[in-house]
């Protein structure tokens, strides 16, 4: 996956991630926080995970048509959590494929929350479908459940032909540097850092830029709830194996010594979430 670091990226067209599998995301530069929702096509079934808030639906829906993909290829929309940054805009992407075999694909416990958004389609539940999609090719998509990392039917979808992980919000950040950069690696000075990390928005006197890894962990210790949640969700995210961590937030990492940093730093985290809320914290 190194070869991802050498492309020209233009941020206003698809960014081809593997074969068949691209980003078409967007910058909400008032809010610092980048959304990656991701495409999957196969033999000409569209696959769209995490596709984005209501606001932003055009900017998401002209990356899927850059690909030559027609509305009406797109066969299934997967949502990973409730939040209206991934589905927000389900409604408006029902009406515009029209297809009345759309799968809609969470997890009971979001799918509660996700009709409000005025879905018509049936919603599924991953536990129903043994955990995995098995499109027409024979390529399978396997969903692996991360529940309260954050919300109580959170999970994660890797996609076995390539490798690449969608983590949702499990490895994303915050981008305080308002610098976009999809591909990173971190520096060998972050890999070796053991060092309390800086403020989110301090500049590391090591690397002369904003902290990575600070981004990372303000991120999960406000989005999780718990340690205990976090953790368990990391020890998931680290025997996948993955090629390419994909998360809904932030950056995208190809290599394992920064993924397997990063999940040390979260591991080591004491005060996520309620941990995290002095007035709870245990004498």
């Amino acid at each position: 996956m190194s070869h991802l670091l050498a492309q020209n990226l233009n941020y206003d067209r698809p960014i081809k991630l593997a074969d068949d599998v691209y980003w078409v995301g967007f910058a909400d530069r008032a809010r610092g926080l980048y959304c990656n929702p991701y495409l999957i096509i196969d033999n000409g079934e569209g696959i769209l995970i995490d596709a984005g808030s209501r606001p932003e639906f055009s900017v998401v829906m002209m990356k899927v048509l850059q690909t030559a993909m027609a509305p009406n290829q797109i066969s299934t929309l997967i949502y990973q959590h409730y939040d209206p940054d991934l589905c927000g805009s389900v409604a408006n992407f029902e009406a515009l494929i029209g297809r009345p075999d759309l799968r809609v694909i969470s997890k009971k416990e979001n799918n509660v929350f996700i009709r409000y958004y005025g879905v018509q389609a049936k919603l599924l539940c991953i536990d129903d479908m043994e955990h995995r999609l098995v499109l027409k090719s024979g390529r399978t998509l396997r969903f692996i459940p991360t529940p309260y990392a954050h919300t109580p039917g959170s999970f994660m979808t890797l996609d076995e032909r390539t490798g690449i992980l969608f983590t949702s919000d499990l490895l994303g950040g915050f981008d305080a540097g308002m610098e976009r950069d999809l591909f990173k690696e971190l520096q060998d000075q972050c890999l070796s850092c053991t060092r309390p990390l800086p403020g989110m928005q301090q500049r590391c006197e090591s690397i002369g830029e904003i902290c990575p890894l600070a981004e990372i962990t303000e991120f999960h210790k406000v989005e999780m709830p718990s340690n205990r949640a976090l953790r368990r969700a990391c020890a998931q995210v680290g025997a996948m194996g993955a090629s390419l961590i994909a998360p809904q937030h932030g950056s995208l990492w190809h290599r394992k010594a920064d993924v397997d940093c990063i999940l040390a730093r979260l591991v080591s985290l004491e005060d996520v979430g309620i941990d995290g809320v002095p007035e709870l914290a245990q004498p």
